[in-house]
C-alpha cells in the first residue's frame, strides 16, 4: 500500500506550538484543552490574531516541533509494512523546506529524503490513504482517506476520522 503522511498537525505539533508561543508571547495560559474548534488564532483576541499569523516566518519555528504521541514508533512499522511518504506544504514559508526537512532527519531519519514530498496540492499524488489534517486536502485525493483530528477540524464530516497514532496503528498494521 501507498501512503502519504502529512506533517503539520499530522506528526508534527503546529497547534500546540502557536499556543506555546503566544502564551509566552502575551504572558497567556492558552491551552489546546480549553479550545473546542478553529484555529488558533481564532482562539485569541482579535488584536493578537496577526502575531499567530507570523509565528510560521520565525525562523526556527517548523525546526523545533514536537513530534505528536507515538507517531514515531507508529510510522516506523508502517514502513517497514508498506511503501510511506511524507506529503507537506514546505514552500508556502520561506524557512519551512529545510526546516522540515531537518526536522525529519532528528525525529524521522528512516524516512529519507527520497521519500519526503514537499508540494502544495497534494491531490496530485498517487496512491492508496493520505493521512491529513486539512479536509481541502482528503477531499480531492483520489485514493482512501483518514482525517487526523485537530481542534481546527472538529466539525468536519464525511471522512473517516483518526484522533491518535493508536488507532491508525490499529487500522493499518
Amino acid at each position: 500500500m501507498r501512503i502519504f503522511v502529512d506533517m503539520d498537525d499530522v506528526i508534527a505539533d503546529t497547534y500546540g506550538k502557536h499556543i506555546e508561543l503566544y502564551n509566552l508571547e502575551h504572558k497567556s495560559d492558552l491551552c489546546v484543552s480549553k479550545i473546542s474548534s478553529g484555529e488558533v488564532w481564532q482562539n485569541v483576541p482579535e488584536m493578537h490574531q496577526d502575531s499567530i499569523h507570523n509565528h510560521v516566518l520565525q525562523p526556527g519555528f517548523f525546526s523545533d516541533l514536537k513530534p505528536i504521541k507515538d507517531s514515531q514508533k507508529v510510522m516506523k512499522a508502517l514502513c517497514e509494512r508498506h511503501e510511506v511518504y511524507i506529503a507537506t506544504a514546505a514552500t508556502q514559508f520561506p524557512n519551512s523546506l529545510k526546516e522540515k526537512s531537518d526536522w525529519l532527519d532528528s525525529y524521522f531519519p528512516f524516512i529519507t529524503w527520497q521519500y519526503r514530498i514537499m508540494c502544495g496540492h497534494k491531490f496530485v499524488l498517487n496512491g492508496d490513504l493520505l493521512i491529513d489534517d486539512r479536509v481541502v486536502n482528503l477531499s480531492k485525493f483520489q485514493g482512501d482517506s483518514l482525517l487526523f483530528s485537530s481542534p481546527h477540524n472538529a466539525h468536519e464530516n464525511g471522512f473517516t476520522r483518526v484522533s491518535t497514532w493508536m488507532e491508525i496503528a490499529e487500522r493499518l498494521l
